[in-house]
């Protein structure tokens, strides 16, 4: 529970937010998709901004995980894991409206398994090169984790990254709608 909960509040911290606040830049909630992620913070124009707000959202599940598993290994880093990505998902600070969790999805990836993790950025890098969807590639990234986890023998990490690329496609619901539609729009596009 300890591990879950750490997990959860590290995650739960909103940096896109955060930064775009102190940058005086407008609510990153009312641009774009409304989310807190570094997708949205790059349609306010400043690539620097989303860049460092990609960089803390992966750290804060990669630090999660990783001190999780330094003081019990095993289980509890999983626990911490699915806490980071929920915490970003649904943080407390500002009423459970969270972001996407792809950064933090990857974050806590390379902390659990980076093989995995290495698997999931190059199929995004390749995703989004190719189409310029950043919601496809990391649709495409997500979706094929568990199945590298499991070929790697990490049954536990599979069924954990499994869940939480369930919610992952969950919150990209609208995202897949557009998709659909052709209306999405493309990296770089405010």
């Amino acid at each position: 529970m300890f591990a879950f909960l750490f997990g959860y509040l590290c995650g739960a911290i909103p940096f896109g937010l955060v930064l775009t606040r102190l940058a005086g830049t407008s609510d990153l909630r009312a641009i774009g998709s409304g989310n807190i992620g570094a997708t949205n913070v790059l349609r306010t124009g400043r690539k620097d901004l989303a860049a460092l707000t990609l960089l803390l959202d992966l750290l804060k599940g990669t630090i999660a995980v990783l001190t999780v598993a330094h003081f019990a290994p095993g289980t509890p880093m999983l626990a911490a894991a699915l806490g980071a990505f929920l915490g970003h998902l649904f943080p407390v600070w500002i009423g459970f409206r969270g972001g996407k969790g792809v950064a933090t999805f990857l974050g806590c990836l390379l902390a659990a398994a980076w093989p995995a993790g290495l698997a999931f950025a190059i199929v995004w890098l390749a995703v989004a090169f190719l189409t310029r969807y950043s919601s496809a590639a990391a649709l495409a990234a997500s979706a094929l984790t568990p199945i590298v986890l499991a070929a790697m023998g990490q049954t536990g990490a599979a069924v954990t990254f499994g869940l939480m690329a369930i919610l992952l496609w969950a919150k990209h619901r609208a995202n897949i709608a557009r998709l659909a539609a052709g209306t999405e729009p493309r990296i770089g596009k405010r």
